[in-house]
């Protein structure tokens, strides 16, 4: 074997080792007619608690990290998906950029000593969402140095907040976030269309690059590792019809996303971190149409955002699809007037 594919079967016996951290899949689905949807797994130990909300235009907010905290108003609506109340997690605005956040144990971020503007991380997919319409626009921003993202203990204490971050646009566009030794690393690219959890993103591409010579029509591999979720939706986000018939590519993404999940309550016994999936979303850019679909209840949902109202000064809307409600279909008239919550702060 050459010297290339010895580094790429050491890369990958490295990340089949890792020990198991809350896992979550984002995938982008690029069709023809500028069709592009991005489907995403919410992997986690416990129920997130998770919400949907309508966030309009005009929000005064401020980056929850103490008194150096970066201060914004919302240039564009967002429609996003909490958890615990306290961060922003997933979501979509009104320009067709979508943002997705997802663990990553390899993650540090500087040190939050006043010298520069911070930013929660907890708040850090909602920033981009008010403030950007393209990826374009969001790496520029990053790319300056200008503010850092912070981060701080889990609400239970027991670790770190360890996460980076994903980004499409409607145009196909993509980036990936991370902290790596304090220091941020931008992966931009429209080629990146998937993004897992551990290990960091340059090792998930060297992957890649060895199971894409295998061949996903030989063998994919089958478990719930985050290299071989990455390696099978790699392969199956490609492998799906490209077309621009909305169903068919809602559907398309959906079916990728379910390949991928975790099923609930599954457990290994070396490996007690282990993550069942608990939602999935899938927002079709092209379309401003915001799909949800929760784990626990047999049916999907969707928000129509020419049904919504993101003008400055409109409520903030929230929908708790575990409250006991049967919520089906479009409810984009469903949504209830709620303050929103606060970001947890990063001291």
């Amino acid at each position: 074997m050459n010297k290339k594919t010895i580094l790429i079967l050491l890369l990958a016996t490295a990340a089949w080792s890792e020990p198991r951290a809350e896992m979550c899949t984002r995938v982008v689905y690029t069709g023809p007619e500028e069709t592009t949807l991005t489907g995403r797994t919410m992997d986690w130990k416990e129920d997130p608690q998770s919400k949907l909300w309508v966030f309009p235009r005009g929000m005064r907010r401020d980056g929850a990290a103490g008194a150096n905290s970066l201060e914004w108003t919302s240039k564009y609506g967002s429609v996003v998906t909490s958890a615990y109340d306290i961060c922003t997690t997933d979501g979509m605005n009104e320009k067709g950029l979508a943002a997705n956040l997802l663990w990553l144990a390899e993650s540090e971020y500087p040190a939050n000593d006043g010298r520069k503007p911070a930013l929660s991380v907890s708040a850090w997919t909602q920033y981009v969402l008010d403030n950007f319409a393209t990826v374009d626009e969001a790496v520029a921003a990053f790319s300056g140095g200008e503010f850092d993202v912070v981060s701080d203990m889990m609400p239970d204490g027991t670790r770190m907040a360890a996460l980076h971050l994903s980004v499409s646009d409607a145009t196909g566009d993509s980036a990936i976030f991370e902290y790596i030794d304090g220091k941020l690393a931008i992966h931009h690219d429209r080629a990146y269309k998937v993004m897992t959890n551990s290990p960091a993103f340059e090792k998930q591409l060297a992957l890649d690059d060895y199971w894409n010579s295998i061949g996903g029509l030989v063998f994919l591999p089958g478990t719930n590792r985050a290299a071989d979720r990455f390696v099978r939706a790699s392969f199956y986000i490609d492998a799906v019809p490209q077309t621009a018939e909305q169903r068919l590519a809602v559907a398309s993404v959906f079916s990728v996303v379910r390949n991928v999940s975790v099923p609930l309550g599954i457990s290994t016994p070396d490996e007690p971190n282990i993550s069942s999936t608990r939602w999935r979303t899938v927002a079709d850019q092209k379309n401003r149409i915001y799909y949800y679909e929760s784990v626990l209840y047999p049916f999907l949902i969707w928000v129509d955002f020419d049904e919504l109202d993101f003008t400055a000064g409109a409520p903030v809307g929230m929908i708790d699809p575990a409250s006991g409600k049967r919520y089906a279909g479009n409810t984009s008239a469903e949504f209830n007037p709620a303050e929103p919550f606060v970001f947890q702060a990063a001291k």
